[in-house]
């Protein structure tokens, strides 16, 4: 049996890190909650390089005594609880008392603090868990924690984190949460130098929300509140006609601790059922507040997951809560018309009188032969004579000018004129084919000419010297089989017969796949529509940093996107094919699976994404189709034996023969 070893303090306390510091969003969580369980109403977090070299979080809380400072940064110290019978009503964000201890286990940790009635704050450093000095020091009331180097002392986890942008927007997510769990509390977000974020703290739910998820995703709001059986549910939900194609901007909170529920996530789902476009999720800033001991918050190191005594109390009370704010606050559509500015336009271009009297005449003249009556007694023939033929006149042949003083002349009379080519000296050798020209030039350098050629018709050519042009033979392309497209059935499938069979074609899932292969086949040569108008989206911080560190590849499928700060993404450029598409649902699905799949390949994560702009461009559905564009639809598919399944996987078409049908009918 192997022996059993007690682990040495050091190593033990780097197993204990990794469970509460997995990156520098963990560190910031932790001292932030911190820092808000100390009663802190203004707390400001500066971090460099994404926290990874600094992170500065400074708050006007009660502060540390200086006989408590060392305490704080042993494992399992904690202000917190004080027995087991604490456990059943955690009503603080934080109570294991393990985060000081963890974040400086695996860095530099520098601690100012005074609690009030103290003349003199208490300055202490401590570096992979050894103390290295504590002495005084001139500070405000409260605490200001200064972490410096992440993983410094162990190299192995220290590769193990992304790039600085990716770790920045990863810590702005988390001060995200907090902000809005908490809108009493004034947060202050330096990023590298610069402001990203700042709250006011008044208190109010709208405000908090305004200053961090931005004013366009604000104005789609509706308040909701409700309360059921004691417990009690308010924020704010989506309007229907906002929903969102992924569940990033779903935010739910207990007793003003951020959590992830399954429970909260399916009820208001359900309340928006029948309201809502299949595949679109409604967004929400929810706070539930729950006796604590109804509540079990002990349950994953990150305290993100909870789990309820009661689940169809939580269930209802979102369910009715969501229910009742989309009876009361959600409206119609509404659609703005600015009557002033059409009164203006029309002043400013109202035409002029004599203007006016010809349109007038015009109008007059068109009155007198409507389309109906034109339609009704006139026929071809007599439309064909009434209209004057147009004279042609013959193509002249123009004389050549030839520098170098040797002319040539073309043997027809009706030809077509070609643009001019240079001449040389030497004689060139002629070959004559059926419908084109041939000529075969001796390698010697040509001299400038100025001259018009032309080309003699089909089969028509006599066998004297002329100077004639190397022709493409085209590719001869296998035809289909004769066919007949017979119409369209539900203004989706199309009816084909074709030989002994009867072809029934998805005209949305065979264009879907034209078009998946064409972009696939074009890559970098995407047609491109520039906006008039840029469209700046919102997107929660994860999806954010995914469309940031794929920037490039979006540009290759034809998506142009800058960053515009603070969670928002701008959009100049499009395909030319969902220009008339909602381009801003477009960019948040893309960046959903770009969150979603940040480990996948990049030419899987290419062909998504030309999967998906195919989808969006292809006809749907219902759309009508003309005549001659089924007509040309079906002779490019039936051109295309390649084209068998759209990118889902469904078929393009399904074939009936001849016999089947007539075995269903008992003729054989």
């Amino acid at each position: 049996m192997p022996q059993i070893n007690i682990l040495p303090k050091h190593i033990a306390e780097l197993i204990a890190a990794g469970e509460v510091v997995e990156r520098p969003a963990s560190i910031v969580k932790e001292i932030m909650e911190n820092a808000i369980d100390a009663g802190a109403d203004k707390i400001t977090l500066e971090i460099q390089r994404g926290g990874i070299t600094y992170i500065r979080i400074t708050d006007n809380g009660c502060g540390i005594e200086r006989n408590d400072v060392r305490k704080a940064f042993i494992s399992h110290a904690t202000s917190k609880i004080s027995n087991e019978n604490d456990l059943n009503s955690i009503l603080t964000l934080g109570f294991r008392g393990e985060a000081l201890a963890s974040i400086a286990a695996v860095s530099r940790v520098e601690m100012m603090t005074r609690a009030k009635g103290e003349d003199i704050g208490t300055r202490y450093c401590i570096e992979g868990g050894e103390e290295i000095l504590l002495d005084d020091a001139g500070c405000p009331e409260g605490t200001t924690l200064i972490v410096r180097d992440i993983f410094y002392n162990t190299p192995a986890r220290m590769k193990f984190l992304k790039k600085d942008v990716t770790e920045a927007n990863a810590v702005a997510g988390i001060v995200d949460r907090i902000a809005l769990s908490h809108p009493e509390v004034s947060i202050r977000f330096i990023r590298d130098g610069k402001d990203a974020m700042f709250t006011t703290g008044d208190g109010k739910l709208e405000s908090a929300i305004y200053n961090v998820l931005g004013k366009e995703f604000a104005s789609t709001l509706i308040p909701a509140e409700y309360e059921l059986e004691g417990i009690k549910v308010s924020g704010f939900i989506s309007k229907p006609f906002n929903a969102r194609p992924n569940r990033t901007m779903q935010f739910f909170f207990l007793n003003n601790r951020f959590i992830k529920t399954r429970t909260g996530l399916v009820a208001l789902e359900e309340a928006y059922k029948n309201q809502i476009m299949v595949g679109k999720f409604p967004a929400c800033v929810l706070n539930i507040q729950a006796n604590a001991q109804s509540v079990d918050v002990n349950v994953h190191p990150a305290k993100t997951e909870v789990r309820f005594a009661n689940e169809k109390q939580i269930f209802n009370a979102v369910y009715y809560c969501a229910k009742s704010a989309l009876t009361e606050g959600d409206s119609r559509v509404q659609a703005n018309i600015q009557h002033k500015q059409n009164q203006f336009v029309r002043k400013q271009y109202m035409p002029q009188p004599v203007e006016a009297k010809q349109i007038r005449i015009y109008e007059q003249q068109l009155e007198k032969v409507s389309k109906e009556d034109f339609w009704k007694k006139t026929t071809a023939d007599e439309f064909r004579t009434s209209v004057p033929e147009k004279k042609q006149d013959n193509p002249v042949v123009q004389k050549h000018i030839i520098r170098d003083e040797s002319t040539f002349t073309v043997e027809k009379d009706e030809v077509d004129l070609i643009p001019s080519v240079p001449i040389i000296k030497t004689e060139p050798t002629v070959e004559v084919k059926e419908e084109t020209v041939v000529v075969s030039i001796p390698e010697e350098k040509p001299q400038a000419v100025e001259a018009e050629i032309v080309l003699p018709e089909p089969n028509v050519v006599e066998e004297k010297e002329t100077v004639s042009f190397a022709v493409v033979e085209e590719k001869e392309v296998e035809e289909a089989e004769p066919y007949r497209v017979i119409g369209e059935a539900f203004k989706t499938y199309i009816l084909v017969e074709q030989g002994e069979k009867l072809l029934l074609i998805d005209k949305h899932a065979a264009h879907e796949r034209m078009l998946f292969e064409k972009y696939r086949a074009s890559q970098d040569a995407i047609e491109t529509q520039m906006l008039l108008v840029p469209v700046t989206v919102t997107l929660s911080k994860e999806e954010y940093s995914a469309v940031l560190d794929n920037l490039e590849l979006l540009s290759k499928a034809g998506y142009s996107v800058e960053d515009f700060g603070s969670g928002m993404v701008i959009l100049n450029e499009c395909p030319t094919a969902v220009a008339d598409s909602d381009l801003a649902s477009i960019v948040m699905e893309l960046a959903g699976y770009l969150a979603d799949n940040r480990k996948e390949i990049i030419p899987e994560k290419l062909d998504w994404i030309y999967h998906s702009t195919a989808c969006r461009a292809a006809i749907k559905a219902g759309d009508r189709t003309s005549a001659f564009e089924l007509n040309s639809f079906v002779e490019k598919l039936l051109n295309s034996p390649d084209i068998r399944y759209c990118p889902h996987g469904r078929p393009v078409l399904i074939e009936l023969t001849k016999r089947d049908i007539e075995k269903n009918f008992g003729r054989i």
